[in-house]
């Protein structure tokens, strides 16, 4: 058995695509549109699982481990999405890219006040944990006394 992909259903597939691709810096490996079904299918993938994914599709088989959003055209109510749980990224520099998500508008629900966990919730309100890569770092303001906002 081999993991392949985590599916989330999206809203909004601009918005979606300008969090996970623009924000978080996932890449598109693979977009199918079904215009007979009215949906579209786009899956990303972290920079350093980039290789994998390559040499998956070069033996023909499922890219892995990529995120798998589901863009249906029509609009759809899916709630709150808190039964999902979360979907977890490895980070460079857990506050470098909390800034950078704070300064675009994004809730830092949960802040790293610890140097090695938060957590953010995407357009479509799942919840992504950021782990610090190696050590935690040291706590650091405005981190450091920043409270936990609504849910994630």
């Amino acid at each position: 058995m081999r993991y392949l992909h985590t599916m989330v259903r999206v809203r909004n597939l601009d918005e979606s695509l300008a969090f996970w691709r623009d924000l978080l810096g996932l890449e598109v490996v693979r977009r199918d549109d079904y215009p007979n079904g009215r949906f579209s299918l786009v899956f990303l993938a972290a920079p350093e699982n980039r290789e994998s994914v390559e040499a998956d599709k070069a033996a023909g088989r499922r890219e892995s481990p990529t995120l798998e959003l589901t863009w249906n055209w029509d609009a759809e109510d899916y709630g709150t999405a808190r039964n999902f749980g979360h979907l977890a990224f490895e980070v460079d520099d857990i506050y470098a890219v909390c800034a950078r998500l704070m300064a675009a508008g994004v809730v830092v629900n949960r802040p790293p006040r610890d140097g090695h966990m938060a957590f953010v919730r995407s357009p479509d309100l799942i919840s992504v944990e950021l782990l610090q890569k190696g050590d935690r770092l040291a706590p650091a303001e405005p981190w450091a006394s920043m409270p936990n906002t609504g849910v994630w």
